[in-house]
């Protein structure tokens, strides 16, 4: 009897609850992710085609992505670029930025001017030495082509900071700044969610990554798995209204990035959807 009671009981519960609406947990609005360019720096897929690249960046759409020049060599005709960008874009891509370029030289400085103009862009990455500087800026004047400079954190490299840049080019208004390493800022100690906020004006470009500690012993990792918390450093993005493009450059795994490069731009795209 008493088993009939509570089956009879249980029923009743179930069938109660069948007819009860319940309100479904809907995003209402856009994804926060959907306000930010994601892109992908080239040197994460270091060891394949331009077509097995770009395959890897549609099946997680992404969009962006910057261009080394083992894709498309420096001497590169208009016509080899223009079919490049066509076969970017069959794959919904944007190859949006050449570099880092290496300059030791004047020569090599206006290499790197008149490839970015072939390609039909107004600004690429590049790494001149120290006492190219001054010819760089000339460069920028003359063409209107920007150049953001990729910094190398604590390694001995060159520009290992944003202020070694600052320092070099002294006005934000020349058109040379940065593009900035986040992984090695926070390998140098820096705060970068404050840095963002100080010097946005000379941050064109932004690549990102995780670390396994914060220090120069530090090593590129899965987004989320590391030390470095992103919510600040999201909120200080959407702070000062940043509009470039923020690319993960994933240095870990050469011959095999995809899982890592996939984990991490899924993390990515979850800060921004929960980081106000």
């Amino acid at each position: 009897m008493r088993t009939s009671i509570k089956t009879l009981l249980v029923g009743t519960l179930v069938a109660a609850l069948s007819v009860i609406p319940v309100k479904a947990q809907i995003l209402a609005g856009p994804h926060g992710s959907e306000d930010m360019k994601i892109g992908v720096a080239g040197y994460s897929y270091r060891n394949f085609s331009i077509d097995e690249t770009l395959a890897m960046l549609q099946s997680m759409d992404v969009k962006y992505l910057s261009i080394k020049d083992w894709w498309l060599p420096l001497d590169s005709t208009k016509e080899q670029m223009d079919e490049f960008k066509k076969k970017c874009a069959s794959y919904g891509v944007d190859g949006y930025i050449l570099g880092p370029i290496y300059m030791k030289s004047k020569a090599e400085v206006d290499r790197a001017f008149a490839y970015t103009e072939r390609y039909g862009i107004k600004m690429f990455i590049g790494v001149p030495d120290y006492d190219l500087i001054d010819y760089v800026i000339e460069k920028v004047a003359q063409t209107g082509i920007k150049v953001a400079i990729h910094t190398h954190g604590p390694d001995g490299a060159a520009f290992p900071s944003i202020y070694k840049i600052m320092e070099l080019v002294k006005d934000p208004s020349l058109g040379v700044g940065c593009c900035l390493d986040m992984g090695h800022s926070v390998r140098s100690g820096e705060d970068i969610a404050q840095i963002v906020k100080k010097y946005h004006k000379w941050i064109y470009d932004i690549h990102i990554k995780d670390e396994t500690a914060p220090s120069k012993a530090g090593q590129t990792w899965e987004m989320g798995r590391g030390v470095i918390d992103y919510r600040p450093i999201v909120k200080a993005l959407r702070k000062v209204h940043y509009q470039g493009v923020v690319s993960l450059e994933f240095e870990k795994n050469g011959d095999n990035p995809h899982p890592g490069v996939a984990e991490s731009i899924g993390y990515l795209r979850g800060i921004l959807d929960g980081t106000k």
